[in-house]
């Protein structure tokens, strides 16, 4: 009988450390995978029946929410939308059936009162029988600038992004096509798959943040790189002088480098910055040599993911170096920012504040901070340096250049700001290159203001502008009003109180 009562118990000893393993096994190590499979509705369920917290502008407007789902019997909330287009490449979405992403993704779990400090201030309520332990997501980023950055657009395609220098903090970043989460987000399934498959399908990417998670030949805003990688290396100086030529013929080819327009152009660097000439940068380019000048452009933190506190950015590039030395060519081209040289429109914003802040590069950031269901403070940004391209030196030099590019070079067309505030700038044309459309470009503008004290840093990039007989798209006509219109806005007009 003894025998028979040991049996039974090893036998059920056994069977529960197979059921101990087989629980562990399913509910910890298998626990992302069956969270993550498309068909597993119960984890999506448990979302959507816990009540998620708002997402709030700078400026106090409430951009995204959790209203009762009087629709769905399964569900307790919808998220909701109430700003539409206007912040949705920030807020990013929240839904059943198709995931989320941007800050609803990145900071879920605030909202939802899942980090570790809102758990334990939240014991108490739990033991009251209160469930409601959801955060607030406070963002850096301006409802009354989102809404200046969409009116300056208007209906074209590309995107505006403006940053504070000294901190990186991000104002406005918008881009058009942008899209509604209200159309796909709270309706039956079948409308919402229809709508979500017409934005991917359509074109410029509108699901995509194309500000932070595209990048665009840079044309000739990457002169301001090519300048402060010149200068740190003494390749370059005030003093430098460049023959006025139309053509140059760099190393290992007989194809000539022409200026834009096939323009005479060259003087020193304050003139060649201010005209724009091609061929002073691709010389620099050369003299500077592969590995300095590849060297220079990692300073400027090209070739690395941007560090924004969102999900999936872009990396700006010079493209394929692998054998550059042996296609000089190429590194003479892409000292002007043609070629293979890639953008991304938040990245030029940053070089832009690079120079305004004093040769820092700020990391850039969408969210200021994050709060309990009380209000009280989780946490904050702390600004914090990214890079830093260039000496103070260089950068006050890079902005005097840039003074000049507004008072008589390529756009003193378009950027005398208003209350006689002086702003710097550097526009950029970059041709596309398409044999049977070569008037078809990337109309760009990068500036700072004030160039004195500066608060505000700005890139505008228009994509795949047309030029005509009656009207060349380069960025000072076209991209130039638009940041003069945000830079106006924001100093001295509605933005400025």
């Amino acid at each position: 009988m003894n025998q028979k009562i040991r049996q039974l118990a090893v036998g059920l000893m056994v069977c529960y450390v197979v059921l101990f393993v087989a629980l562990n096994y399913w509910q910890v190590g298998q626990k992302e995978e069956l969270d993550a499979k498309f068909d597993n509705t119960r984890q999506v369920l448990r979302e959507f029946n816990r009540p998620r917290g708002n997402i709030i502008s700078a400026d106090g407007v409430v951009v995204a929410r959790s209203l009762p789902d009087t629709t769905n019997e399964n569900l307790d909330f919808v998220r909701d939308y109430p700003t539409g287009d206007v912040m949705s490449n920030v807020t990013g979405y929240f839904t059943k059936d198709f995931g989320s992403t941007q800050v609803e993704r990145q900071f879920g779990d605030v909202l939802v009162g899942s980090t570790a400090a809102q758990q334990v201030r939240g014991l108490g309520n739990l033991l009251e029988g209160a469930v409601d332990n959801s955060g607030t997501v406070q963002l850096t980023l301006r409802h009354d600038a989102q809404l200046a950055a969409k009116f300056a657009l208007g209906s074209r395609e590309g995107s505006v992004s403006v940053i504070d220098p000294n901190t990186g903090a991000v104002i406005a970043m918008y881009s058009n096509p942008s899209y509604d989460p209200n159309d796909f987000v709270g309706v039956p399934f079948e409308e919402a798959q229809d709508a979500i498959t017409a934005l991917q399908n359509a074109d410029g990417n509108p699901l995509l943040a194309n500000a932070y998670q595209e990048r665009y030949m840079p044309g000739s805003t990457f002169k301001v790189i090519t300048t402060g990688i010149g200068l740190e290396a003494g390749v370059l100086t005030r003093e430098t002088n460049f023959p006025r030529e139309r053509q140059y013929v760099p190393p290992q080819t007989n194809d000539p480098i022409n200026n834009y327009n096939g323009s005479e152009c060259g003087g020193d660097m304050a003139e060649v910055f201010r005209k724009s000439c091609n061929i002073p940068f691709a010389k620099t380019a050369i003299e500077l040599g592969v590995d300095r000048f590849i060297a220079g452009t990692q300073n400027w933190g090209i070739g690395e993911q941007l560090p924004i506190d969102l999900p999936r950015a872009a990396t700006s590039t010079i493209g394929n170096t692998e054998n550059l030395a042996q296609t000089l060519p190429l590194l003479a081209i892409r000292g002007f920012g043609q070629s293979e040289d890639q953008m991304v429109p938040l990245h030029m914003a940053m070089v832009a504040g690079a120079v305004a802040n004093g040769g820092q590069m700020m990391t850039p950031y969408v969210v200021d901070a994050t709060f309990d269901r009380a209000g009280r403070q989780l946490d904050r940004t702390s600004p914090s340096v990214w890079k830093t391209p260039i000496s103070p030196a260089t950068a006050a030099l890079e902005t005097e250049f840039m003074i000049g590019v507004v008072q008589s070079g390529t756009a003193s067309c378009c950027m005398t700001l208003n209350g006689g505030i002086q702003a710097a700038a550097k526009t950029g044309t970059a041709e596309l290159g398409i044999e049977s459309n070569p008037d078809l470009s990337h109309a760009w503008i990068i500036a700072f203001a004030p160039a004195e004290n500066p608060r505000f840093a700005i890139s505008v990039v228009l994509t795949n502008v047309q030029s005509t007989q009656d009207v060349s798209a380069t960025g000072g006509r076209l991209a130039g009003p638009i940041a003069k219109g945000m830079l106006d806005f924001l100093l001295t007009g509605q933005g400025a109180t």
